[in-house]
């Protein structure tokens, strides 16, 4: 393969991991926000329910799966002229990024509002949704942006090398808390001024899924890091954010 073609795989790759990203991003900022209200979605009644079921449970069943060994080994071949394994990390995000607009875009309404704020409620509100966000992007950048947003993959193949993976993360936020990220997840979960049944389905199922997910993610980090991160699993909380003990 030419390094011209190794470039425009790259940059296509990449392209697809950070353009779907705005696009389930934004669905998700927008439709938390309005209890999940304005979708795309047209199912009524059961069907409905068991549609949104299913983009419920298809983000922590795939994204568990390909973050664990055999995942590991899908995402590897899913780009051509071998560069698959240099590409994971990318592919990972253009998945979990499909994933997310799937969830937000093609959600079906069920039209009933319990409670949406307004005066000074809703400024209250809207400012606990806006620091959720604040701290989860914070958690992101802690984590490394390069590693979270799958630009370490495509630049890497651009450049012509190989991916360089740092250890796990220990400053900023994993100072207080070893799983920021699904913390600020959850958080973007439950701080929407607009209260649904729709939305409590969510944040309640997703927000179990970030609380026992990341147990699996600690488990490959004691086998590839071993006494290293069991110290720091000892000093930092698992998710109740609080100052490190000395390890």
């Amino acid at each position: 393969m030419t390094p011209g073609l190794r470039r425009l795989i790259a940059a296509l790759y990449g392209l697809a991991a950070h353009g779907i990203f705005v696009v389930g991003v934004g669905a998700m900022i927008v439709n938390l926000h309005q209890g999940m209200r304005f979708s795309l979605g047209t199912a009524h009644g059961a069907a409905a329910w068991l549609a949104n079921a299913l983009l419920i449970f298809q983000f922590p069943i795939l994204h568990s799966f390909l973050l664990g060994r055999r995942g590991g080994a899908l995402l590897a071949r899913l780009a051509p002229g071998g560069l698959g394994g240099a590409l994971s990390t990318t592919t990972f995000a253009v998945i979990a990024a499909v994933q997310i607009a799937m969830t937000f875009l093609l959600w079906s309404p069920s039209g009933i509002v319990w409670w949406e704020p307004h005066g000074a409620a809703a400024l209250v509100s809207n400012g606990l949704y806006a620091a959720s966000w604040v701290f989860l992007l914070k958690a992101l950048y802690d984590a490394g942006l390069p590693l979270q947003t799958g630009s370490l993959g495509w630049t890497a193949v651009w450049r012509g090398e190989k991916p360089v993976y740092g250890s796990f993360p220990t400053g900023g936020l994993y100072r207080w808390t070893r799983q920021p990220v699904y913390l600020g997840f959850a958080l973007t979960l439950w701080t929407g001024p607009v209260w649904t049944p729709d939305r409590l389905a969510l944040a309640l199922l997703w927000t179990t899924y970030c609380v026992v997910g990341p147990r699996l993610k600690e488990r490959r980090y004691v086998r590839r890091h071993g006494e290293a991160f069991r110290r720091y699993q000892a000093a930092v909380p698992y998710m109740a954010p609080r100052r490190r003990k000395a390890a």
